[in-house]
Formats: structure tokens, sequence, C-alpha cells
């Protein structure tokens, strides 16, 4: 597969200015630079893949915004991968990835001056066998999903596996979370908090709003997987539909997509993937978005939602905590009745809905990628600095980076 590859970006060595005065002179020759400048983000998917969602949105924008300010960014992941601003390499398959990333990190990446592990679940165990600068970006900790996807043993397994590389592996490093709730799951599991940055997502701005749609719309918006729970909408949406008329779109894909459509009742429509001019009308028209998940890190779609003034309803959770201001910009359910009360009391009332959605967009306007790109290189500036503390340029990666022609 072809692969794309950027400029090599000016050696570390090479940005540090020749010392001429006498204090100088007694220096060490060479200092590090104070940010990385080669970095790379080791991660599950690119965000091509058709599984991609909102953590592949978010590696995808730190990246271009890295960029722009003269990094060097590669991307190794699993599965498909798309031509990009920055370098991307799929390490193998969805799975196998996992077992060939240092393989394919040493082959086709060469050194870099500071590697990002995204901790989705899995672990790359990355501080086991990379010897340079690390740090780790973490969307959630995944300890109830486990139980949600795998049986018994297999759960256990994977939640102390992912247990112990965040709070054991990675004991040396910085964490990046990217919400308070997501920090304070990490917290719980041992990572003292002076090791714990939070980088919050941001969401595009959109240029242009649409007008609110006459009728009763209701939309929800993620992969279409068990712990979205959009099963539970679709039973919530028996008891408030008579109460609230309309139609409920469900956009996006997945694998329990045959199961839902099958169960789902009257005036429900399954959109599967869409542009993003079309989620754009649909966020932009949309009365309510509905976020039945059990579980995230933020809650991307809600603040995409935000910005386009229209108020989300969502279980009272780790994530939608932090995207959704309850009572001022959406509200959190305790339960299914108090979700269905939620739902059914905002559509009933325009002026609430009204009041929320503008409070919503306010709300998001503090949260624009720019902010999201720079909080990061303040977060891999501080990692560098701490892992290169007394150490020369040349500690830091000595082989040159390595570009074959293959992806």
């Amino acid at each position: 597969m072809p692969q794309h590859v950027p400029p090599v970006a000016p050696s570390v060595t090479s940005l540090v200015p020749r010392q001429t005065t006498e204090a100088a002179t007694a220096a060490p020759a060479v200092q590090a630079p104070p940010t990385p400048r080669r970095i790379v983000f080791l991660a599950r998917r690119d965000l091509d893949n058709p599984a991609a969602g909102g953590s592949e949105l978010l590696i995808d924008r730190i990246a271009q915004g890295l960029v722009a300010h003269g990094h060097q960014v590669t991307l190794v992941c699993g599965g498909p991968a798309a031509y990009r601003d920055y370098r991307v390499v799929s390490a193998g398959g969805d799975a196998d990835h996992f077992l060939r990333a240092k393989r394919a990190l040493n082959r086709q990446v060469g050194d870099c001056d500071l590697l990002v592990e995204v901790s989705n679940g899995l672990p790359y165990l990355a501080p086991l066998w990379h010897r340079g600068p690390t740090m780790c970006l973490v969307n959630h900790v995944h300890t109830e999903l486990w139980g949600m996807r795998y049986p018994a043993p297999a759960a256990r397994l994977g939640r102390k596996l992912e247990h112990w590389a965040l709070a054991g592996t990675h004991k040396e490093n910085l964490l990046v979370a990217v919400s308070g709730s997501t920090a304070g799951a990490l917290r719980d599991l041992g990572v003292p908090g002076e090791r714990i940055r939070i980088v919050h997502n941001g969401v595009e701005r959109p240029a242009a709003l649409l007008p609110k749609s006459p009728e009763p719309l209701f939309v929800a918006v993620g992969r279409l997987v068990e712990y979205k729970r959009v099963d539970l909408l679709l039973r919530l949406w028996e008891r408030v539909r008579p109460v609230t008329g309309g139609r409920l779109v469900i956009i996006g894909d997945g694998p329990e997509r045959a199961n839902l459509e099958a169960a789902a009742g009257p005036d429900v429509t399954f959109t599967g993937h869409v542009s993003e001019a079309e989620k754009h009308r649909l966020l932009c028209e949309a009365w309510l978005l509905l976020h039945p998940s059990a579980m995230e890190g933020w809650g991307l779609v809600v603040m995409e939602a935000a910005a386009r003034g229209t108020p989300a309803v969502g279980f009272d959770i780790p994530g939608l905590r932090d995207s959704i201001v309850d009572g001022s910009t959406g509200l959190l359910a305790r339960g299914e009745s108090s979700f269905a009360a939620a739902w059914c009391s905002l559509a009933l009332s325009n002026q609430r809905r009204e009041l929320m959605g503008s409070a919503a967009a306010r709300r998001a306007e503090s949260f624009g990628w720019e902010h999201t790109v720079r909080a990061f290189r303040s977060v891999a500036a501080e990692a560098y600095r701490r892992a290169t503390a007394g150490r020369g340029v040349a500690s830091v990666g000595t082989r040159p980076a390595r570009h074959p022609a293959g992806r």
C-alpha cells in the first residue's frame, strides 16, 4: 500500500543555537530543545477506519494541529489507513497490530522524540519496550465495559491488564485525560493526580446554522455497539412517541444495526454513515440530541450538537457529566424513567429547550480545536522535558527514521 511521507523535520540538534559566551562554554555541548519535534501516536485505528469514532477524531485533529505548528507526526495504527497531512503506518489488522506495533515502530518509523500511547482498553505496554520519552492519552477507563462485551474470565483479565498498564507500566509518565471524569477514574486506579493532565476534546465551529425542524425531531449519533445502548433508546421511544410525536433519527453504523432495525418501532430512521454536511443538517434541525450511552470519556457529539444550539439528554455517567451541564445545556437522567421524563419535558417546552440550546451554543464556543492542540502541545513539552532532564539530545534517539515506500 502506498505510504504518504511528509517532509522530514529538521533534526533536534539543528534547532539548538551555538553557545558563544564563557558560561555557555562550560555548559553541556548539546541541550535538549524545549519541545519534541518528532511525535508518534500509537493508536488502534485511523480516522478512515469504518469503526472510527471520537477517539480517532481527537487524534486526527491533534495531529493536524501539531503539523501546522511544525512538528513531524506519525500515526501507527491497525486496520485501514488513509492519506493525511501527517504520516500514517498501518502495523497490521485490528487485533494483531498490538503485537506488531513495536516492529512497525522500529522498522518503519525509527526514532522519535515522544511516543504517545493512546489507551482504548487493550494496551500496547509501550513503556516495557520503548526506551524514549513516552506519555499516555486516555479517553476513558474501560472497567465496566469489559464485562459488557466479554465473558467473565476474559473480562477479568482485560480489566487487570488495562489497570496494570495505566497505573503500573506508565508509572513514570504523564497521562492525559480527556475529561475530569476520566482523570478521576485514573486516580481511582492509583495514578497520582500530579501525573494527570486534562486536555478536552474540541469541536468544529459551524459556519452557518440551519433552522430547527417544524416537527419534533430527535437525533442520536454513535457507533451501533452494545454500550451505546440504542436498544434502550428504542424501548423508551415507545413510551415517549405517544406524548411528543415526531421522528427519531439514528446516525451511525455498527455490528448491532440489523438487530436494532428489527426491533425499531414506527417513525424511526437509521441513516448509517452520513456525510459531515448531512450530520450538520440533522444536528441543526434536531430538537434534542439523545445520548443513552453507558460509558463515555467525554461525549464529543454532545458538543457537536451544542455548537448548533441543540441541547442533549443523557445518563448521569462519567464523561457526560463533563460535556452536559445538567439543567443548563441539557439534562442528565438517573434511570430509564428519568430519561423518558427528561426527553418529554424538553420536547414539550419550546422555551426551556431554546434556553438550553442557547446556553449549549455559548459553552461550545470555548471548546475549539485550537485550544485542544495548544493544551496538548503544552503537556507534550512537559513530558519531553521530564524524560530528558539532564540528558543530551543524542540520547533521545540516534537511529535515523526510515521511510519505506510501502505503508
